[in-house]
């Protein structure tokens, strides 16, 4: 007996609620290769790895600048604390 590691699955309902998007957001998203899926039968399934990078495409521009303003004030306010807290 052999020890493969599982792959974990989610439905695109899943993931549309997850993500607080409809199904269908999720159905343009598979088609235009945004998001890996494979179909069972007739539905899509995304791999669990697959979602991690899929969230970053339902975030907006404008949403993406705000993070990363705050990701530079963190880093110039406390970017000693943050190399101290890395040797650690």
């Amino acid at each position: 007996m052999t020890n493969k590691p599982e792959i974990k699955y989610i439905s695109t309902a899943e993931l549309a609620k997850l993500l607080h998007v409809s199904r269908v957001a999720i159905f343009k998203k598979i088609q235009s290769g945004k998001i890996k899926a494979f179909k069972i039968g007739r539905n899509y399934v995304i791999p669990i790895e697959e979602v991690m990078s899929s969230i970053g495409t339902f975030i907006s521009p404008e949403r993406k600048s705000e993070i990363d303003e705050v990701v530079k004030t963190a880093v110039k306010e406390y970017g000693n604390t943050f190399k101290l807290l890395g040797e650690e």
